[in-house]
């Protein structure tokens, strides 16, 4: 196959009951140019290998697939970075094994959205939400900002772009190795700060594609681990974070956490005490740590 245009990665655990669907998704794209699928198997338990040589063997756009199974588990942000780093196309597409497409269209219009806008460096869409009990509703989850277009709307409102709706320049970021990416919990919204020094966010008005809540790892986590993923996660933006605007809202973010982590500790009077001790010393050493690195 000559060189893509386009890599898409799917990064994947677990995922033998929705990665079919995931897969035919990404196949039958109608697309002017090659494109590759990279698949990143991070040491399943399942059947997911064997669907996947399925389709290499089966389908017509088989040949596309690009298939590793991990010998261990790296973990779902090691596994996205490696990914990335595998892709050869000029734009990189995200689609995780357990999110899927439904307009064999859709790498085209974005393609040729991000084509057209020299300053745009991504491109995101509407899609539809499935929920654990198979409705599939509008997406109820995020809320499009005005200014969504900029990159300090990005840091302020958190994420409201879904990761199977997403487009982007492949920018080859040296950020990419920085030990705040391998360390933080949440890697597409990490990526897509980084992205954005570069450029603008672009929109399409479109439902190209289904989110599958409460399935991912983030949005399955409860609300203490979950209070405390953001924590991390802004604290390792804070830490590789240039631009002092964007610092200041990082630093902000962490302060709400760290008040929610409080009073969510609180909230927990009835429970094991040992679970609570446990919980209080660890939450004042990592902020204790922080706070002296920054000086504040």
């Amino acid at each position: 196959m000559n060189s893509p245009l386009i890599s898409v990665v799917m990064i994947t655990y677990g995922h033998e009951d929705f990665i079919e669907k995931s897969i035919e998704g990404v196949l039958a794209q109608i697309f002017d140019g090659n494109i590759e699928l990279i698949i990143s198997d991070d040491c399943s338990p399942d059947k997911t290998r064997h669907l996947v040589e399925k389709f290499i063997s089966n389908h017509p756009n088989g040949r596309w697939i690009k298939y590793i199974r991990h010998e261990e588990n790296k973990g779902a942000v090691p596994n996205f970075i490696w990914s990335l780093k595998q892709a050869e196309g000029e734009y990189i597409a995200l689609c995780e094994g357990d999110d899927y497409w439904t307009d064999p269209f859709k790498l085209q219009k974005q393609i040729d959205f991000l084509g057209k806008q020299e300053d745009y460096v991504i491109c995101f869409h509407k899609v539809k939400v499935l929920k654990q009990n198979r409705e599939i509703l509008d997406d109820h989850i995020t809320n499009i900002p005005k200014n969504y277009e900029v990159r300090k709307t990005l840091a302020e409102n958190s994420n409201y772009i879904h990761t199977p709706s997403v487009v982007f320049k492949n920018m080859h970021l040296d950020e990419i190795d920085s030990i705040e990416f391998q360390n933080t919990p949440i890697g597409d919204y990490f990526l897509y700060l980084l992205l954005t020094i570069h450029g603008k966010i672009g929109y399409i008005p479109e439902v190209m594609a289904v989110y599958r809540h409460g399935v991912g790892i983030f949005s399955s986590l409860g609300t203490l681990k979950s209070i405390e993923a953001n924590l991390l996660l802004y604290t390792n933006l804070y830490s590789i974070e240039v631009q002092n605007e964007i610092k200041d809202i990082f630093y902000l973010k962490i302060k709400q956490c760290l008040q929610q982590l409080e009073n969510e500790i609180t909230n927990l009077q009835t429970e094991n005490s040992k679970y609570k001790t446990i919980l209080k010393s660890n939450r004042y050493r990592f902020v204790d740590r922080f706070f002296s690195f920054i000086g504040r």
